[in-house]
């Protein structure tokens, strides 16, 4: 049998929770900053059917080897601008992902993603430090939008 865990990661931003959660849903943001520090996420690799049942799909292509990654999830929830929830049943697993939108009434919103039923593999510390630089490239994306050239 195999044993799975799960990891919750928090980050308050400096943005409403529609704009949070759009630039989580619209394949024209997620370009610019999905997937760890090294790669890129080109838009016509993404796919977003924004509804319960529907597909979620990145291919992450590796700057120094090329190397592509696809992941393929199904949303299981949607609330704008509350609540995502995608799960990727090719994982072994089923990897389900909860990242929730709580305004915080200032201006700031907290965004907390959860990783529920982790296989060992996404649980360790290289793989944890690879996806911590992905929130990181969030966290610089949503500060620039609207400010800069990034802006869809």
């Amino acid at each position: 049998m195999t044993t799975t865990g799960e990891f919750t990661h928090r980050r308050v931003h400096h943005a409403p929770p529609e704009l949070l959660f759009d630039c989580m849903t619209t394949p024209e943001h997620l370009t610019h900053f999905w997937g760890p520090a090294g790669t890129t996420t080109p838009l016509d690799g993404i796919v977003v059917d924004l509804r319960p049942g529907g597909a979620f799909e990145t291919t992450m292509v590796d700057r120094a080897g090329g190397n592509a990654y696809t992941m393929k999830a199904v949303y299981a929830e949607i609330r704008r601008p509350d609540l995502l929830v995608w799960v990727e049943p090719g994982v072994e697993g089923g990897m389900r992902t909860t990242v929730t939108f709580t305004d915080l009434g200032d201006g700031r919103t907290e965004v907390v993603t959860r990783q529920s039923n982790l296989p060992a593999a996404y649980r360790s510390a290289e793989a944890q430090a690879g996806f911590r630089t992905s929130l990181d490239r969030f966290d610089a994306y949503v500060a620039g939008v609207g400010t800069g050239p990034q802006a869809p």
